[in-house]
């Protein structure tokens, strides 16, 4: 009886050690032996605390900026990202720093983050997405790696190649003027352009990718945006393991619950176009296509393509509408360069709808999009995580180590950019990208690089050159007094309070 007893009260603690001894090994141990390798290096950075790393130091720095009114300024990268800036000051363009338990190497290195990006994809691969993160997207293709993602990747670049961008041209149009209709009921008064853009770029994605209209895809839009709400409520917010996956908060359960009805309602979409006789040739019935293909390593499965819907009906959406947003404020203030716009609309369209022609020889708005982009990037940081011996520059990492890549410090770099780096020029860009950055790709990331730049990039473009030039030939805009000026990321880089214009007919 003694002995069962003890074999019995040793298997119980031998049963709370282990994962103890886990648990200290990846929050104690592993971050001092990581921290030791980097700074054998020469790369040094804040020191991080017991679990939560320096998610304290992030997030009062983010708070004490947030509290400030802000002036109507583009040096925003010091207000949006203050770790960053401050610890670039002291540690270095390259350092060390820890959001949570895990090791995370900030690199603003133009030569590193080419090698990173273009030329090391055998060493890197996708950071892991956080838990709200996957319920935003799925494992589509802005989550997944290796064969999957070189999948995928094929089938979202089917789906915008240049002669597919083309006959989406109509709907965009179709789009824009439904919006300006609306607009016609507010002339000589404020509009909030944000939030029309908002509705105008989810109803491009909707008719153009999904057969569809925003009305009909409007509960996953609204779903989609809680689950980024929640993300940004959530994200420096440490988390104990195995506790946290038992014992789930409030926004835990509302997480899970609208990722399920996001699931349901995107399935059943995909049930219903199954029913039609073509699938189509657009976003979703290019997959479903690949669903039923015969050849079984280019098939795809239901959960792939709801993922996939998922990511471009968040990701697809959110990058023209903040695009649109910034350029729109940006024009506003400097009515200047809004009318050399106009007159290059005009030259190329009169007052007809925009055309392929055309749009295919804007260089003014192209000037004027590339320098709200440099400004105002749709995201502002690329991560990728290191593989097993994975180096960069003559740097080892060790496995798993995240690189976090600061596309707004970059981009707002004088030693890039010239000492009007902060300042709305986009004559910069009239020579072109490679000439504004002197022939250094990674110093202009609006849409990433390499193997993994952003798919539906000219998509984007397309979509604000044909909106904006339609806006240009029927209104002058000029920026409200009650625009209030802040940024904020939350997931992109949007502004918080909207962007108030006066419009009024030409």
């Amino acid at each position: 009886m003694g002995e069962t007893l003890i074999i019995f009260v040793a298997s119980i603690l031998f049963c709370l050690l282990v994962p103890l001894i886990n648990f200290l090994h990846k929050v104690w141990w592993m971050p001092r032996r990581i921290q030791h390798v980097f700074f054998s290096q020469g790369i040094k950075g804040p020191p991080p605390r017991f679990l939560h790393g320096n998610t304290i130091e992030i997030s009062e720095m983010r708070q004490n900026f947030m509290n400030r009114k802000l002036q109507l300024s583009h040096d925003i990268f010091r207000t949006l990202q203050p770790h960053i800036y401050l610890w670039t000051k002291i540690y270095g363009k390259n350092f060390l720093h820890w959001p949570g338990a895990r090791a995370e190497l900030v690199v603003s290195e133009p030569e590193l983050i080419k090698e990173l990006l273009y030329d090391n994809e055998q060493s890197f691969c996708r950071s892991d997405a956080d838990r709200y993160l996957k319920k935003i997207l799925g494992k589509g293709i802005l989550t997944s790696d290796g064969e999957k993602w070189l999948k995928l990747r094929q089938l979202s670049s089917q789906a915008f190649h240049a002669e597919s961008l083309r006959h989406m041209i109509p709907a965009m149009i179709e789009s824009v003027e439904l919006m300006l209709g609306r607009w016609k009921n507010y002339e000589g008064m404020e509009i909030d352009a944000s939030e029309e853009f908002r509705l105008l770029t989810a109803e491009i994605i909707s008719r153009t990718a999904f057969g569809s209209s925003y009305l009909e895809g409007q509960d996953i839009f609204q779903m989609l945006r809680k689950l980024v709400v929640l993300s940004c409520k959530n994200s420096h917010k440490t988390k104990l393991p195995i506790i946290s996956s038992v014992f789930k908060d409030r926004y835990d359960m509302e997480a899970d619950k609208l990722e399920k009805r996001v699931r349901d309602s995107v399935l059943e979409m995909v049930k219903k176009r199954q029913t039609e006789i073509s699938f189509g040739e657009d976003f979703l019935g290019l997959h479903l296509k690949a669903h039923y293909a015969s050849d079984g390593n280019s098939r795809i499965t239901v959960q792939e393509i709801i993922d996939q819907c998922k990511t471009f009906y968040s990701a697809g959406q959110t990058t023209t509408s903040v695009l649109l947003s910034w350029t729109i404020l940006l024009l506003a203030i400097h009515t200047d360069w809004q009318e050399k716009a106009r007159e290059e609309v005009f030259e190329l369209f009169g007052q007809q709808p925009p055309n392929p022609e055309g749009i295919s020889r804007m260089k003014t708005m192209s000037m004027i999009i590339n320098e709200s982009l440099r400004l105002y990037p749709p995201s502002v940081y690329i991560q990728r995580k290191a593989k097993k011996g994975a180096k960069l520059g003559k740097l080892i990492l060790p496995t798993n180590t995240n690189v976090h890549v600061p596309i707004l410090a970059i981009h707002h770099d004088p030693k890039l950019w010239g000492k009007d780096a902060h300042i709305f020029n986009p004559e910069r860009f009239s020579s072109g990208v490679a000439a504004a950055t002197k022939n250094n790709p990674a110093a202009f990331l609006p849409f990433s690089l390499g193997p993994r730049a952003c798919v539906g990039a000219n998509f984007a473009t397309l979509e604000a050159k044909i909106s904006l030039s339609m806006i240009l030939q029927r209104y002058t805009f000029t920026l409200s007094p009650n625009y209030v000026h802040s940024p904020v990321q939350i997931l992109s880089l949007r502004p918080q309070h909207g962007v108030q214009v006066v419009i009024r007919p030409r």
